[in-house]
């Protein structure tokens, strides 16, 4: 296996903010101990739930700081570091102190639409220019386009380092032709809350997660389930938790768990421009699903 690491439950992490709009590294530092508490297995600084675009370099590294503080050495940690100028992130990643990240998770470059060819070529520059770990990250709905899955088994065919792949297509096809056709210590990790079940049936080894932010026992419990083949228990708290993971996503991520997370005491839930919280019509049925959960 590529990275043993990297199955089960990884928690996209939020940046949380002041009302002033600052990083709040006294919330971080209570979440990081929130998802210890729910027992998932490894947490993901940096990625589009933190808000990463809307840091400053100086805020990243505070996050950064903050988080690794906060772990204690007892999960692992992954750092996003992607973009869509192949250079930079190489530059990015050259300058980045990556001794405390079991890997890197790299999205998909975003706006440029590069064709399949140009997928292939960014992640071989990436691939070869660190020894780390690298997770693919595809995920259409925020980058214009997609990493098909013959792109993505070619890359995982001929870049030992790049373990796994975050698949958020959306494609239960896709994502089975990715399992089906990959080299077999090759990971498929859901980058969908409400697919991580059908896509571990399917043969994936689990998910980054925006829910768990939230819930981080419930559903590291239902991921631990699946992956066990005990889906009949684990549909229970899948379901259990469906339509509060609806609502997540209803007006905008990370909105929605942000929210949440106020209402569970965890942090206030302040974004950053250009998001904005959700509307109330979603703040109400959060509140209510909460509620009676």
């Amino acid at each position: 296996m590529r990275n043993n690491n990297l199955k089960g439950t990884g928690v996209a992490i939020v940046t949380p903010f002041t009302k002033k709009g600052n990083v709040d590294t006294e919330a971080l530092t209570k979440i990081v101990k929130h998802l210890h508490n729910g027992k998932v297995e490894y947490i993901v600084v940096l990625g589009t739930t933190g808000e990463t675009a809307t840091l400053s370099k100086e805020e990243k590294q505070l996050v950064i700081n903050t988080v690794i503080k906060a772990n204690a050495k007892k999960l692992p940690l992954v750092i996003g570091i992607g973009g869509n100028n192949t250079a930079d992130v190489i530059e990015t990643i050259k300058n980045t102190d990556l001794k405390p990240f079991e890997a890197i998770l790299s999205v998909a470059p975003y706006y440029n639409k590069p064709n399949q060819e140009g997928y292939y070529q960014h992640y071989k520059a990436v691939a070869q220019s660190t020894k780390k770990d690298i997770i693919l990250y595809n995920v259409p709905g925020r980058t214009g386009s997609n990493v098909t899955w013959e792109t993505q088994v070619r890359i995982a065919k001929d870049f030992k380092n790049i373990v796994a792949t975050k698949e958020a297509s959306g494609s239960i096809e896709q994502i089975m032709k990715i399992i089906k056709n990959k080299p077999k210590d090759f990971l498929v990790i859901s980058g969908d809350d409400n697919l991580t079940l059908p896509v571990i049936a399917a043969g994936g080894v689990g998910v980054i997660s925006v829910v768990a932010n939230a819930f981080p026992k419930e559903y590291s419990d239902m991921v631990r389930l699946c992956l066990k083949h005990k889906f009949d228990d684990a549909q229970k708290l899948h379901y259990g938790l469906l339509d509060i993971t609806d609502q997540l996503f209803a007006d905008g991520n990370p909105g929605g768990v942000k929210y949440a997370l106020s209402l569970l005491k965890k942090c206030d839930p302040y974004l950053r421009l250009p998001l904005c919280e959700p509307n109330d019509k979603v703040k109400q049925t959060l509140a209510q699903l909460i509620k009676n959960h």
